[in-house]
């Protein structure tokens, strides 16, 4: 019979490194509606800096697990994607071995799916994929050598995704790209939007200062908030910034801010970039690290030439900056190509704020863009251009405009636009129908995990044979715990092990 649908359930996310990335605000964001809901969660991690992690993380307001943070995340800057494999199974299989893999009742698993067949054959619960984008297509190959190097895990991921009990990604674009990439995975996957949450994160007085210190009483500024990675391009801010009669103003600036992380070589390398691309436009830049700031707000020394920079980069800002940076901006500038869905655009606006963004991927699905006629005047929340800066350019121009016609406009439609559709309230009940369509229908019993569990016990079976010899007792008992436990193949196996003839 299919499993009847429980009040209170036991929810387990796993999630490879809880930074303050897109895909980790929508794990805390899903596990803290979750958690408002009546269910048990907890959050496995196989890393979790708590000087580099959302405040809800922080003040733990959310249970969170790390196991496997001893194993490198890389060697010599390559091989990311092996060690972020080797270090969840080990978080797997500490969570298998201590017991603590049979209290949940459901695993939401996102970004690497290595683990699901584990958990499926290690565990009764069932599993919820969420597919943030195929990681497949994530990953660079420009030589030979690195395309056969991505060959094994480009097959894991479809086969180890399989083993789900059901797929939801977040967006219709990322739909779009499942069925043409992952199409070993017979599952049709519904959409789950990620969310904004719509409370106003309570401002430090701090960053209140911070932000007094480095814009004047007469200065504006436009907004870039990405991590520091090439695929962001985030170069097409500053040019289209530096291009438009705004980068000529001298009371406007441009910031630049996102996730930073020291041990992420992309991160350094990009930010020097970065600043290498405003040097060559002949404009100054100051860069602020953020953590470093926040430990000694009074005795912090910014850089001396904060008043003649025209662009300021700021490093690993809180929840609380982001959103202050994000009320008192003119413009978002929202740079990425066919991002996956781009959770950035919706906190601005929330605040009422105008949205430039790239015209392809999630954009497509989150930002209604000013028609020129101004045909669409009551839902319109911002503009979609192509990557170009000139075209971006001209869209920074033609805001200002706009906004002095419209002064109230973005205020009130943006705001009313992401409740709707975009609120935690909608994630969390987009969440709950999953999970009861999930738990209404059988378990899926995968012939592949079935063909998996035999081999794997076969293996153990002669390894514990080339040390015990005579061992029959001893598979015997091994099959009494599997059948005690409900798991009934590997049980089925070792009792036909604990007969056969070992004379």
């Amino acid at each position: 019979m299919a499993r009847k649908v429980k009040d209170n359930l036991n929810i387990a996310f796993i999630h490879p490194d809880l930074g303050i990335g897109g895909a980790e605000r929508l794990v805390v964001d899903a596990a803290l509606g979750l958690q408002e809901c009546g269910h048990d969660v907890t959050i496995y991690t196989s890393h979790c800096d708590k000087e580099h992690c959302f405040d809800e993380i922080k003040k733990e307001q959310v249970k969170v697990v790390v196991a496997g943070d001893f194993l490198p995340t890389q060697l010599f800057g390559r091989f990311f994607i092996l060690f972020a494999t080797l270090r969840q199974l080990v978080l797997v299989l500490k969570l298998a071995f201590t017991g603590v893999i049979n209290k949940h009742d459901i695993f939401i698993v996102d970004q690497l799916s290595t683990c699901v067949p584990f958990l499926h054959i290690l565990s009764k619960a069932r599993i919820l994929f969420y597919c943030h984008f195929p990681d497949q297509l994530l990953a660079t190959r420009t030589s030979l050598l690195k395309k056969l190097y991505r060959l094994p895990f480009d097959l894991i991921e479809q086969v180890s995704m399989s083993f789900s009990d059901f797929v939801v990604v977040n967006s219709q674009f990322t739909r779009s790209i499942f069925f043409k990439v992952l199409n070993m995975v017979k599952i049709n996957p519904n959409v789950v939007y990620p969310c904004v949450s719509m409370e106003q994160t309570s401002v430090l007085p701090e960053d209140e200062k911070l932000l007094s210190k480095i814009i004047g009483p007469n200065s504006r500024y436009y907004l870039s908030i990405n991590r520091f990675e090439r695929k962001k391009n985030i170069e097409l801010a500053i040019e289209s910034f530096h291009y438009s009669n705004q980068g000529k103003d001298k009371r406007s600036k441009l910031l630049v801010c996102g996730g930073y992380d020291k041990r992420v070589t992309e991160n350094v390398e990009y930010l020097e970039e970065l600043q290498t691309v405003v040097k060559k436009l002949g404009m100054k830049y100051s860069t602020i690290s953020y953590p470093q700031y926040s430990k000694t707000p009074e005795d912090f020394n910014l850089p001396t030439d904060l008043t003649e920079s025209k662009v300021l980069f700021i490093t690993s800002v809180s929840g609380s900056l982001k959103d202050l940076l994000l009320q008192n901006t003119e413009m978002l500038l929202y740079t990425p190509s066919f991002e996956h869905f781009g959770i950035v655009p919706l906190e601005a606006m929330k605040h009422g704020k105008p949205v430039l963004a790239v015209n392809n991927g999630g954009p497509l699905e989150t930002v209604i863009s000013v028609k020129q006629d101004s045909a669409n005047l009551k839902t319109a929340t911002g503009w979609l251009r192509p990557p170009e800066s000139a075209k971006w350019a001209a869209a920074i121009d033609e805001s200002v405009e706009f906004n002095i016609k419209n002064p109230s406009f973005f205020k009130e439609n943006n705001p009313q636009h992401v409740y709707e559709k975009f609120s935690r309230d909608a994630m969390v009940e987009s969440f709950l129908v999953n999970i009861e369509k999930m738990l209404l229908n059988e378990r899926r019993i995968s012939l592949l995990a079935v063909l998996t569990t035999i081999a794997l016990n076969f293996l153990i079976h002669k390894s514990i044979l080339y040390i015990f010899p005579l061992s029959s007792t001893v598979f015997l008992l091994i099959a009494t715990l599997f059948i005690a436990s409900g798991h009934y193949v590997p049980g089925v196996y070792w009792i036909f092990a604990s007969s056969l003839p070992y004379a």
